[in-house]
């Protein structure tokens, strides 16, 4: 019940949803659901909660940025899934920022594995050539939806990107990245964390 409802555009439209499904928009909290209350119930809550908050202030926000607020969603539910360090997701904004402007593949590593069943952790070169309307190795600009449901952190970088030109990331291998404003500086990064990984 609670998966068919969240692609019910029309129940969507009226708790204000744009999208074609409620990912992006059931906002990751600690809720108190009853036995007594139904699917809709609970999706309500938690998309009543995500418009507290991505409140007027954000949106207004958005809009001053050129974006739609499914775009801005979109963008949060990427940063969320690079990293989960709060500190460094203004500057995977700014990659992501500066790639689109720059008319660059997003190249987002967790848009290649949207949809894959029993993923095992370890994205492959299959996957990152695997084609989906969401794969940003393959697709230019953003995906066609949110891929995650992105908390508040997430949803402030994408509005508020930090002011720096980088526009690679590369994994530290320990949840964190490094970043680089260059190709050749990015290669060297990619070249220093892969030895290191196989060292591991």
């Amino acid at each position: 019940m609670f998966l068919s409802l969240s692609s019910d555009v029309t129940f969507l439209a009226s708790l204000g949803i744009e999208g074609r499904h409620a990912e992006g928009y059931l906002y990751p909290d600690t809720y108190r659901f009853d036995k007594s209350m139904s699917a809709k119930d609970i999706m309500k809550m938690m998309v009543t909660q995500f418009w507290k908050m991505f409140n007027p202030e954000m949106q207004k926000r958005a809009t001053e940025m050129g974006m739609t607020i499914p775009q801005v969603v979109t963008l949060a539910s990427l940063i969320g899934k690079e990293s989960g360090y709060k500190e460094e997701k203004p500057l995977i904004s700014a990659v992501f920022h500066n790639r689109l402007k720059r008319r660059m593949r997003l190249q987002c590593d967790p848009t290649a594995v949207y949809g894959v069943k029993n993923f095992s952790g370890m994205i492959t070169k299959k996957h990152l050539m695997r084609y989906t309307p969401y794969n940003t190795y393959l697709i230019s600009g953003l995906p066609p939806g949110p891929i995650a449901n992105p908390a508040i952190d997430s949803l402030q970088s994408a509005l508020y990107p930090a002011p720096v030109n980088y526009l690679y990331f590369v994994s530290n291998n320990d949840g964190s990245h490094q970043f680089s404003s260059s190709l050749s500086a990015h290669q060297k990064a990619v070249l220093k964390y892969q030895i290191k990984r196989k060292k591991e």
